[in-house]
């Protein structure tokens, strides 16, 4: 008869118990956290991205209401100067979940928020003035980063969970 070696139930058990810890764990709660930073991320991507309007002294005008209007709810909020941390800003999203996908809105409330992402005719319909694509490059750019950083935090999870820290 063959032999197939030794077999010790008790690290079975203890496997079972880390198991049991893993579904007390909240997985759920941790894929909302996972989208609450990735989120975060790209509101610090697309911040740095956006251009800021130059105006002369005396004009009245104050740039800058573009870039705020990523952390900000209406455009009056946004022009008002307030500045607010993309990070903060983005846990406090709302999470909204369909299925096995969690979504988080990030929108920019300002109105012409979407001529300088995409682009616009010039005033005297003659020209062209090249979108700045700054929400969409940050899109792509975290995208690409997105899998190593959910990889990272998986492993962290994992390891609380079985190495009891």
């Amino acid at each position: 008869m063959a032999r197939w070696g030794d077999f010790e139930y008790k690290q079975l058990k203890k496997f079972q118990k880390k198991i049991e810890q893993l579904q007390k764990k909240d997985f759920e709660q941790f894929c909302r956290g996972c989208a609450k930073e990735l989120a975060a991320r790209l509101l610090a991507k697309v911040i740095k991205r956006t251009p800021v309007g130059q105006y002369p002294k005396g004009s009245g005008k104050v740039g800058g209401t573009l870039r705020r209007g990523w952390t900000a709810k209406t455009e009056e909020e946004a022009k008002s100067g307030a500045k607010m941390d993309p990070v903060a800003y983005a846990r406090a999203l709302p999470i909204s979940q369909k299925g096995d996908v969690i979504e988080i809105e990030i929108i920019n409330p300002v109105h012409y928020a979407s001529y300088v992402e995409f682009g616009h005719r010039t005033a005297n319909h003659k020209g062209w003035v090249k979108g700045r694509f700054m929400l969409t490059k940050s899109e792509l750019e975290l995208e690409a980063q997105a899998p190593n950083i959910i990889e990272k935090k998986l492993i962290k999870f994992l390891g609380e969970c079985f190495n009891g820290e």
